[in-house]
């Protein structure tokens, strides 16, 4: 019986942090035709889910990287006419 509860407990919790993250998710793919910082909000759903599910770990680091090549400016289309430094 107490592994039983353990494990109900366990579920119970995964499931709830599924059900959050997938809520906040929404709510930020939402934002992208609706007024709000969907930039900032999809991010955090992924992050929640990303404890939950390799998918969503895999998609963050993804976004993260391009994220990242795009501030530095390797994502420009035009970059090719940019002097090197």
């Amino acid at each position: 019986m107490k592994h039983f509860v353990f494990r109900t407990l366990g579920q119970a919790k995964r499931l709830i942090v599924i059900v959050i993250g997938f809520t906040i998710l929404t709510v930020g793919i939402a934002m992208i035709v609706l007024p709000g910082p969907a930039v900032v909000v999809i991010p955090i759903g992924l992050t929640i889910l990303a404890t939950e599910f390799v998918w969503a770990r895999k998609l963050l680091v993804t976004a993260k990287d391009r994220f990242k090549r795009y501030r530095k400016g390797k994502d420009c289309q035009n970059n090719h006419n940019l002097p090197q430094q």
